[in-house]
C-alpha cells in the first residue's frame, strides 16, 4: 500500500503545472501544457527513487497483507475469475439474426451453453449514462452522469458531464518563465463507487480495461486504463488536423483544423501546433516544423525532428511522436498517426487528434500510473484519446470511409493485445474490457442497413456488409475469449450497453421551444449560433442541451433562471404534451414516443443536477445536430444526412442492449444496473444498500427465478 501511495504522489507531482489558463467556455478541458513537463522533469528522479526504494523495504509486509486478505475473499468466493466483455452498442436483434443465419456460431454456442437476455438501459441510452450505471450498480440519479453535455448553471454554457479540470491558482514568475504552484483540480463527474474498487477493499485484484467514465483513473486495488472522457494532447476531445495545399476545395470543417500549407516542386513545410506554452507568460501555443517532400507512386516522406517518416499513399502510418519543447530543456510529447491522400496535383495530409503519449502520460489515464507505461512498452504506443476512432473526420469528409475503416480496426488491434494479456495474467479475480468498434462503426455504416436513410443520398454502397462483418469479427473475439476462460471456475458475460437503430431525421429541440414561446432570442430570428448565442435568458422558460434533456431555466437555479418554482409543473406538463403531439409529416409518425420527468424516473441525491424533462425517440429520429450544443436551426425536424447515420439515443425500450453468460442466470428482464451487483455476489462481497441493482446469480435463487434463455421476455424491456 505504501508503494501505491508514492506511485499516487508522484502523479500527483506531475500533475502540479500546466494548467495555468482558464479554459474558454467552449472547452471542457484546458490542454496539459508544457507546465506537466517541467513539474514531470523536476520530480521523477526524486520519485523514483523514493519508489524504488520503498517498495524493496515494504515487499513482505504487503505480500503477507494481499496473501491474507486473498485467502479471506477466496474463502467467500464462488468463483476465481470474473471476465466481462463490453461490446459497445452491439444490438441484440441483429446478433439474434444473424445467428439464426448461422454465422454467428460462438455466441449460438455461449446462449446454448449458458443464457442470453436483452438486457434494460438507462435513461439517456447512451454510453456515458449506461456504463457509469453498469459500474455503479445505481441509477443516474445516485452517480450524476446524465448525458454526455449538461448546462453549466451558472454560464447556462454547455460543458462534459464526465469530469472536470482546473488549474493551479498560483504561479511563481522567474524571469520569462511562470512556474505553477499548487495543485490543479482533476475531478470525476461520476458520483458513487464502482464495484471493482468494492472488490478491491476486500482484496480481489481487477483489471479495468477502457470503460467509459473512468477519467480521470482512481485508486484501487487493481489495474485500469481510462477511456471516454480522456482529452488529447491539446485539451480536446479529439481535434484532427487536415494539411492541404488545395485552395479551391470547401469543406465544413467544426471538429477538425484546415492548415493551408504552399506544395512547390513536390516540397511543403508548415508547423504543427500543440498546447499552450504555460511556462512563459503569453506564451501561446508550443509549435514543431515539419517538411513533406513528394516521393514515388504517390507516396512522401515526412521529415520531422531530425527523423524521417514513409508516408505511403493511403495509408496509416505507425505512431509517430512530436516532441513539443516549451524550454528548460523539458519536452511535452503527443502522438499521431498520418494519413496520406494525394500528392499530385496537391498535398492533402489527415493527421489524427494529438494523443497523450502512454510512455509519459501527462495526466492520470492509468492506475496505478506505471499501468499506462507497462503497456506502452510491452504491447507498443496506442490510442489514449477518449473516443479515438475519428467519426468527426468522416463526417466532414477529410477522410473516407476506407480510411475511417482502416483506422477502427487498427484502435481495436490495440485493444485485443491489452484484452487478452490481461486474460493471461489474471488466474483470480475480475477483468472487464470495453471493446469501442461495435459503437462507432455502426454510427458511421448503419445507413447501408436502411435502404430509405437520407445519408445514402449519392454515396455508393461499397462497405454495405461492413456492419454485418463487424459482427462476424466479435464472433471470433468471443471464440477467442471462451476458449482462454474455459474452465469451471470462471464466470463470463458478454454484453452491450445499448442496442442501435437508424437515426434518419433529426429534431431541433431548441426550434421547437423557440416556435412554441418557451426559449427567446435577442432579436427577431435566431442566427444559428451555437452554445446559446442567440438566446435571451431573460425572456427564456426552457432550453435543451445534450442528446435529449430539457432544462427549466428555474430562478434561484440558473444564473438568469425566471420560472418561479409554482410555474414548474404546468411548465413541464405544457412542454410534455407539446413535444408528443408533434408530427414528422415527412416519415408520417410522431418523432417523441414518451417525454420523462426526472423527479419520476430517477432517485439519489444527485436527481437536482438532472434535466428536468427528458425526451424518448421513437427510432428513426434523434435530437438534432444543432440543438446538442445549444444552437437553434431554422427547422424543427430535417434529414440527417451525415454519415454518422446510426444512433442508439431513442426511447429506452426500443434499444436495450444484451446479455450473454457461460451460466443462468436468475431474471427474465436483467438491467445493467444488476451486471455490478451480480460481480460482487458471485464473489462473495455483500452489495451495497445503495445499488439498484441485485445479483443475477444469487447463492440459493428463488424457485423458478433461473432463466436459461430469457429472449422473448427480454424483448419488453422497459426502464
Amino acid at each position: 500500500m505504501a508503494a501505491i501511495r508514492i506511485r499516487l504522489l508522484f502523479a500527483t507531482c506531475v500533475l502540479v503545472g500546466g494548467l495555468l489558463f482558464a479554459p474558454t467556455p467552449a472547452q471542457a478541458y484546458v490542454g496539459p501544457g508544457a507546465g506537466f513537463a517541467f513539474v514531470s522533469s523536476l520530480f521523477i528522479l526524486l520519485f523514483t527513487m523514493v519508489l524504488a526504494v520503498v517498495t524493496l523495504l515494504t515487499w513482505p509486509i504487503r505480500l503477507a497483507i494481499q496473501k491474507v486478505r486473498g485467502n479471506r475473499a477466496l474463502a467467500a468466493s464462488r468463483v476465481k475469475r470474473v471476465i466481462v466483455l463490453g461490446l459497445d452498442g452491439q444490438d441484440p436483434e441483429l446478433t439474434e439474426q444473424l445467428m439464426e443465419e448461422g454465422v454467428l456460431p460462438n455466441f449460438s454456442k455461449l446462449r446454448q451453453q449458458g443464457s442470453f437476455h436483452r438486457l434494460r438501459t438507462t435513461l439517456l441510452a447512451e454510453s456515458p449514462v449506461a456504463w457509469t450505471s453498469f459500474q455503479t450498480g445505481c441509477n443516474p440519479g445516485k452517480h450524476r452522469i446524465f448525458d454526455f453535455l449538461v448546462p453549466n448553471r451558472k454560464s447556462h454554457l454547455p460543458e462534459l458531464c464526465s469530469a472536470r479540470v482546473a488549474p493551479p491558482k498560483r504561479s511563481l514568475p522567474l524571469g520569462p518563465f511562470r512556474i505553477p504552484l499548487g495543485k490543479p483540480l482533476i475531478e470525476a463527474g461520476r458520483r458513487s463507487q464502482p464495484f471493482w474498487k468494492t472488490l478491491g477493499d476486500h482484496g480481489i485484484v481487477s483489471t479495468i480495461l477502457r470503460v467509459p467514465i473512468t477519467f480521470p483513473a482512481e485508486k484501487f486495488n487493481g489495474t485500469l486504463l481510462s477511456a471516454m472522457s480522456v482529452p488529447d494532447l491539446n485539451g480536446s476531445q479529439g481535434t484532427y488536423y487536415y494539411f492541404s495545399s488545395d485552395t479551391t476545395e470547401r469543406l465544413s470543417m467544426t471538429s477538425g483544423v484546415r492548415v493551408p500549407v504552399e506544395w512547390t516542386n513536390g516540397v511543403a513545410r508548415g508547423v504543427f501546433t500543440g498546447p499552450e506554452n504555460s511556462l512563459r507568460k503569453g506564451g501561446g501555443e508550443l509549435t514543431l516544423p515539419f517538411e513533406v517532400r513528394a516521393g514515388s507512386n504517390g507516396d512522401a516522406e515526412l521529415h520531422l525532428d531530425g527523423a524521417v517518416h514513409p508516408l505511403k499513399h493511403r495509408q496509416y502510418t505507425p505512431w509517430v511522436t512530436l516532441d513539443f519543447k516549451p524550454g528548460l530543456a523539458m519536452t511535452v510529447t503527443g502522438i499521431v498517426r498520418f494519413y496520406l491522400l494525394e500528392t499530385d496535383p496537391c498535398l492533402k495530409l489527415y493527421m489524427t487528434p494529438i494523443n497523450i503519449d502512454p510512455d509519459t502520460p501527462a495526466l492520470p489515464i492509468s492506475h496505478p500510473f506505471t499501468y499506462a507505461v507497462y503497456l506502452s512498452k510491452t504491447q507498443g504506443r496506442y490510442s489514449t484519446l477518449g473516443l479515438c476512432e475519428d467519426t468527426s473526420a468522416l463526417n466532414e469528409e477529410v477522410i473516407d470511409e476506407d480510411a475511417f475503416l482502416e483506422q477502427t480496426y487498427l484502435i481495436h488491434e490495440e485493444r485485443e493485445r491489452m484484452y487478452f494479456d490481461a486474460l493471461d495474467k489474471t488466474s483470480r479475480g475480475a477483468v472487464v474490457c470495453v471493446f469501442d468498434i461495435t459503437d462507432r462503426l455502426q454510427h458511421m455504416f448503419f445507413r447501408h442497413l436502411d435502404a430509405k436513410h437520407p445519408a445514402n443520398r449519392g454515396r455508393n454502397g461499397k462497405h454495405k456488409d461492413a456492419i454485418r462483418k463487424l459482427y462476424i469479427e466479435m464472433d471470433e473475439l468471443v471464440g477467442r475469449t471462451m476458449e482462454a476462460t474455459a474452465d469451471d471456475d470462471t464466470v463470463l458475460f458478454v454484453m452491450s450497453d445499448h442496442g442501435f437503430k437508424p437515426f434518419r431525421r433529426g429534431v431541433n429541440l431548441n426550434s421547437w421551444l423557440f416556435q412554441h414561446g418557451f426559449l427567446a432570442v435577442k432579436g427577431d430570428q435566431p442566427t444559428g449560433a451555437d452554445m446559446f448565442g442567440d438566446v435571451d435568458w431573460s425572456r427564456t422558460k426552457a432550453y435543451a442541451v445534450g442528446f435529449g434533456g430539457i432544462y427549466l431555466n428555474l430562478e434561484g437555479r440558473e444564473a438568469q433562471g425566471i420560472v418561479k418554482p409554482g410555474a414548474v409543473d404546468e411548465l413541464k406538463r405544457e412542454i410534455r404534451e407539446g413535444l408528443r403531439a408533434l408530427v414528422d409529416d415527412v416519415e408520417g409518425v410522431q418523432p417523441v414516443r414518451e417525454v420523462y420527468d426526472a423527479q419520476k424516473v430517477y432517485s439519489g441525491p444527485y436527481v437536482r443536477d438532472a434535466p428536468d424533462l427528458i425526451v424518448g425517440f421513437r427510432p428513426g429520429h434523434r435530437v438534432g445536430w444543432a440543438s446538442v450544443t445549444g444552437g437553434i436551426s431554422d427547422e424543427v425536424i430535417e434529414d440527417n444526412t451525415r454519415y454518422w447515420s446510426g444512433d442508439h439515443n431513442f426511447n429506452p425500450p426500443d434499444v436495450p442492449g444484451m446479455l450473454f453468460s457461460n451460466r443462468a442466470i436468475a431474471a427474465e428482464s436483467p438491467s445493467i444496473m444488476d451486471l455490478g451487483p451480480t460481480v460482487l455476489d458471485l464473489f462473495g462481497v455483500a452489495v451495497p444498500a445503495y445499488c439498484d441493482g441485485k445479483s443475477l446469480m444469487p447463492a440459493t435463487p428463488a424457485a423458478g427465478d433461473v432463466s436459461k434463455s430469457g429472449t422473448s421476455a427480454a424483448r419488453a424491456a422497459a426502464l
